[in-house]
């Protein structure tokens, strides 16, 4: 379904991009702020996300701060091989995030593990699994973005 947001769709959207209430029924409270029921955010962000104007809706953990690490990863696919190289790297359970993009470097993902020698380790598998190197970019620093759609 093609549809542009509603004023609505934003504020959720907006409202989302903030913490989580810390209470049993986190909905509820946005329901409440929004003028809405607790089903009612439940349905509005499920339908956000089968629209596609949601990717993923979910905690973000900070792997680093966990005792992990993550890394950004960038791949050079040719594009016949693209759909095949992408399941292949998206079977790796430590993959959180895959993206094509527009360039060269056509394959951008992140990795997160429970140590950095498992980036590397999970690199050389995907390396091995796809015939294909993996350019890795690790955090030189914190950056921290906040996103927001007009309402």
């Amino acid at each position: 379904m093609t549809r542009d947001l509603s004023k609505l769709d934003r504020q959720l959207i907006n409202r989302l991009q903030d913490d989580l209430p810390l209470v049993s029924n986190p909905f509820a409270t946005i329901g409440d702020d929004l003028g809405l029921s607790e089903q009612d955010i439940v349905d509005k962000v499920r339908q956000l996300r089968d629209d596609g104007f949601l990717t993923r809706f979910g905690p973000f953990f900070d792997a680093e701060a966990l005792g992990g690490a993550f890394c950004l990863c960038a791949m050079s696919v040719p594009e016949d091989r693209f759909e095949d190289v992408l399941t292949k790297v998206n079977a790796h359970a430590e993959v959180a995030h895959n993206y094509e993009r527009d360039h060269r470097l056509n394959m951008w993902f992140v990795l997160a593990t429970e140590s950095r020698s498992d980036i590397m380790r999970t690199a050389k598998e995907i390396e091995h699994d796809t015939g294909l190197e993996v350019l890795l970019f690790p955090k030189k620093r914190e950056f921290f973005v906040g996103f927001r759609v007009n309402a």
